[in-house]
């Protein structure tokens, strides 16, 4: 076994051993062939990427994930293997079984239905689903943002074309996957959302855009997903890069895309996966063997092969040929290797791996699963317009009137029923290659069987309707006389579009029936239209001309049954389209009013604590402190404090939308916390609490200034400081806040206390200056502190140094006195769970952390003068001491000043988070935000 955290076991001195590690391989076939067990017995391969082409059933994949481990472990291998798979959901789905494994919608449907919270169920789901079978990594979450998201052939596979809302899904899954127990790996970096595509499949696409253009919008959602320090691997596309800063033919081998981008500038320290080496254009242009060094060189740590064995092995000797060159160190192979063995230690064990629990858990989880994929279907419907109130056409149809379907010819999903039974025909055929095998090598003749996706959702439409139905197909041969004939007859048309911006003839077509059924209805008769974007929305999201437009996000049969469902009344669709779609829409409805109310602990106690759940399950990485936060911190019961809270609830549900906690003391109002629910987003909850806050804040005798963020209690210190803070700054500009002159405030920590000691020459240069410090407990001894507090620091400030001194156990203040024993400094010093850190989350431990005890120190106050960076610095030391005299493993540094942090960098703390608080005089904050 390798021990991660010195030299590693003797075994992995074999380099063969090593290289073994840094590949990942597939192969065709539901058995395992002569080939496969060849690279794991004899080349120790530590990876393998099952697909489509290998399942057939879930049971059939516990047998054969289960085979390929007791292979790998009689072969002596110390760590199982690493089993990936790629289960998105919607079309892309490796894994089918409808009686075991349930369907979920597209990463777009999922953000249409408008819940984080329902993301990361999907996720984690899908994720226990596939572990259920020996799966351990999710080659997932797509992170990509679909900057130009008309075009792009990712299409519903991305969240959609806002990074904010890309990163907020991201998270919500990847969070689900690990809580399942699975590895995560976040695609395509740096992006495949806006590719250019130059034509033959010896080009390959390219993104055109800056890095600067690239930072502030594709590389949001991997640089939020990596700062969480939950993302186990990165998989690194195969696109070419052309900007002036940057000129790359696959992103996957350069240094400047992995080991400079990815690791220096975005921090990424976990596995790095290479897009698949058998892709044509670098076959071509620079063969497997050196591409395989290239991928190694530029700071991957996992390289892809797919399918083809003699490819795999050049592969192979390509890697031995690059150490006997050289070309690659053996430092350089151990780096890799620590990072695949840390991330196969997270996600498995020879226990797990070999004793799937296979069909008896997936048994007993389905019924469960099929509710969940229902209702996030059924969510996921949108109904972009509906202008002539066509819906539901149970009520807009006479029983005896015709309906017409017409669809597109489509490939079947790999997992999918029809892909399924043609599989099953493949079986009986005697010879001859089937549809299957076309599909498998993506031949266009698979395509004619395109003519039977789309026919059980027929045969539903007239189950529903309890009356006739027209279904026929069409193609690029646009309108024909067999569709005219059958548009006369009907009198209300569904015309299905699968990403008509890529394949125009079906945009061409919807037109020309639009405008028939225009002519026809000028002439009196009923030609009602209907039009159904089974893939991308954006197909008619913009043509007003298209009246009644709905969106499914995927055509699973399980989406064709909701999409029946909405058509004919069985539920009302709630989705909203995706991203800046969404906003534009909702920009109609920036100024509503809800209603708010008091906030009361008995009735709202708990649908806060799932609020705050909601928000750090959906938060950027500087939120993630949410984690820990719960509805008690926030109720202060203090006499020198007054309180009033605030929420927009639904009364019908109980479900708390949006949640404002304000505080006054001594001339300040405080608004101490502002929080909506990640999906109620942009529709004005925040505006109308914040509101209701400021109206009763300035309302207050003797205000004299008013506070965004507070230090007690320390869930919201002020407005975040990260590459989201923009918009959050717009928001409360735009509500009436002078935001010039902002105090900076972080929190900082050791992560490893036990292994920290002192930077050398601290010590000596606090006795030169004469700095001395003791440890006071009670209000006794407090009034020196107290005074000194109340002269440099906020009015709540000084009622927590007051709460500490009263909690005598548990907390104490460390005084900094000059040689003249006048105070240069105070901070508060409180050991593990502390009644102070049910105030501040950062001193609580996350859920799903190894258990660890935090040391707090608190609230420096340190004077501005010429010792001050050395008092404070005096200051931590001794809280360090003090937080190792309680065995706290780590210790955090709460509310740390404007440039202050910076000479505690230098003893290695490290900012957690930064905020900017904001002071404004009332008369500056307006109302009418």
């Amino acid at each position: 076994m390798a021990k991660l955290d010195g030299d590693l076991d003797p075994l992995w001195q074999d380099l063969d051993w090593a290289i073994g590690q840094m590949l990942i391989m597939g192969w065709d076939g539901t058995e395992v062939t002569p080939q496969i067990r060849h690279l794991i017995e004899d080349h120790h391969l530590g990876s393998i990427l099952l697909t489509a082409k290998n399942l057939k059933s879930a049971h059939q994949t516990a047998r054969l994930v289960q085979e390929l481990q007791t292979i790998a472990h009689q072969a002596g291998h110390p760590q199982p293997l690493l089993i990936a798979l790629d289960q998105e959901n919607g079309g892309v789905n490796s894994l089918f079984d409808e009686d075991y494994i349930c369907q979920f919608p597209s990463s777009m449907g999922q953000a249409a239905a408008g819940s984080a919270d329902l993301a990361y169920s999907v996720a984690k789901a899908t994720a226990t689903e596939v572990s259920a079978v020996g799966v351990n990594l999710i080659l997932g979450p797509v992170l990509d943002v679909l900057t130009n998201a008309r075009y792009q052939p990712l299409g519903v596979r991305a969240i959609g074309d806002d990074p904010q809302e890309a990163s907020q899904y991201g998270i919500a899954a990847m969070n689900g996957y690990k809580d399942a127990g699975v590895a995560t790996c976040g695609k395509h970096f740096p992006s495949y959302g806006n590719l250019d595509f130059l034509g033959s499949s010896l080009d390959i696409p390219i993104i055109t855009q800056t890095l600067e253009e690239l930072s502030l919008s594709a590389l949001v959602p991997f640089r939020n997903a990596i700062a969480t320090g939950s993302l186990d691997a990165m998989f690194v596309g195969g696109c070419g890069i052309a900007n002036p800063s940057m000129n790359v033919n696959h992103a996957c081998l350069s240094e400047q895309v992995v080991d400079e981008l990815l690791r220096n500038e975005l921090g990424f320290n976990g596995v790095a996966i290479s897009e698949c080496l058998e892709m044509e254009a670098l076959q071509t242009e620079i063969g497997v063997k050196t591409g395989t060094v290239m991928a190694v060189e530029a700071g991957c740590d996992l390289v892809l092969l797919c399918r083809a064995y003699d490819v795999q092995l050049e592969a192979i000797s390509g890697l031995k040929l690059g150490v006997e060159n050289e070309l690659i160190t053996k430092e350089r192979i151990y780096t890799s290797l620590k990072r695949v063995l840390r991330m196969k230690n997270c996600c498995t064990s020879w226990a797990k791996a070999l004793n799937p629990p296979g069909i008896s858990l997936l048994s007993k989880i389905h019924p469960g699963h099929l509710a969940l994929s229902l209702k996030a279907y059924d969510d996921s419907i949108t109904i972009i317009r509906d202008t002539d109130k066509l819906l539901p056409l149970n009520e807009s149809m006479h029983q005896e009137e015709e309906l017409l379907l017409l669809t597109p010819l489509v490939k079947p999903l790999p997992a999918s029923a029809m892909t399924k039974s043609i599989l099953e025909s493949k079986n009986k055929a005697e010879s001859g290659p089937t549809l299957h095998d076309k599909w498998v090598h993506r031949d266009r003749g698979a395509i004619m069987s395109g003519e039977g996706v789309f026919r059980e959702f027929g045969r539903s439409l007239a189950r529903a309707r309890h009356g006739k139905l027209l279904h026929t197909s069409y193609t690029a041969n646009g309108v024909r006389p067999v569709h005219e004939n059958l548009i006369h007859r009907a009198s209300c048309i569904i015309i299905v579009t699968a990403d008509a911006n890529r394949n125009l003839y079906q945009a061409g077509f919807t037109k020309h029936v639009s405008m028939m059924c225009s002519m026809l209805r000028a002439t009196g008769q009923k030609k009602s239209l209907v039009v159904v974007a089974v893939s991308s929305p954006y197909d008619f999201a913009m043509d007003k001309t298209v009246g009644t437009y709905i969106c499914t996000f995927d055509f699973t049969e399980t989406a064709m049954a909701a999409l029946v469902r909405a058509l004919f009344g069985g539920f009302t669709p709630q989705g909203t389209l995706p991203g800046t779609l969404r906003k534009s829409k909702k920009v109609l409805k920036s100024r509503q009013h809800w209603l708010v109310e008091p906030y009361n602990r008995d009735r709202d106690g708990r649908g806060l604590d799932d609020l705050l759940q909601a928000l750090a399950r959906a938060s950027a990485p500087n939120h993630q402190f949410l984690q820990t936060t719960t509805a008690n911190a926030f109720e202060l019961f203090n006499n020198n404090i007054e309180e009033s809270h605030f929420i927009v609830r639904n009364s019908s549900t109980k479900s708390l939308y949006g949640f404002c906690a304000t505080y006054f003391t001594k001339g300040t109002g405080i608004i101490g916390a502002i929080f909506v629910d990640p999906s109620k987003r942009n529709v004005s909850i925040g505006r109308s609490l914040h509101r209701r806050a400021l109206r009763g804040l300035t309302q207050k005798r003797g205000v004299k200034k008013i506070q965004l963020g507070m230090s007690f209690p320390g869930a919201f210190p002020g407005i975040p400081v990260d590459e989201n803070s923009a918009g959050l700054k717009s928001w409360f500009a735009s509500s009436g806040w002078d935001l010039q002159f902002p105090r900076r405030v972080a929190n900082m920590s050791i992560p490893e206390l036990s292994s920290w000691s002192a930077p050398e020459g601290l010590l000596q240069s606090i006795q030169r200056a004469s700095i001395s410090f003791d440890l006071i407990h009670g209000l006794d001894n407090a009034e020196s502190v107290l005074s000194h507090v109340a002269t440099h620091a906020n009015s709540e400030v000084f009622e927590l140094y007051k709460l500490a001194l009263q909690e005598t156990k548990t907390c104490g203040v460390v005084r900094a006195k000059s040689p003249v024993d006048s105070l240069l400094g105070t901070v508060i010093i409180c050991s593990p769970g502390s009644i102070l850190s049910g105030y501040v989350p950062a001193l609580q431990p996350a859920p799903g952390a190894r258990e660890q005890l935090i040391g707090g120190i608190i609230a420096p106050v340190v004077p501005s003068t010429a010792q001050a960076s050395l008092v404070l610095q005096g200051l931590a030391l001794m809280g360090l001491r003090q937080n190792k005299a309680h065995k706290s493993g780590r210790s955090v540094l709460s509310w740390v000043q404007d440039e202050a942090y910076e000479p505690l960098l230098a003893m290695g703390f490290d900012v957690l988070q930064a905020f900017e608080e904001f002071t404004n005089s009332p008369e500056n904050v307006s109302l009418n935000g």
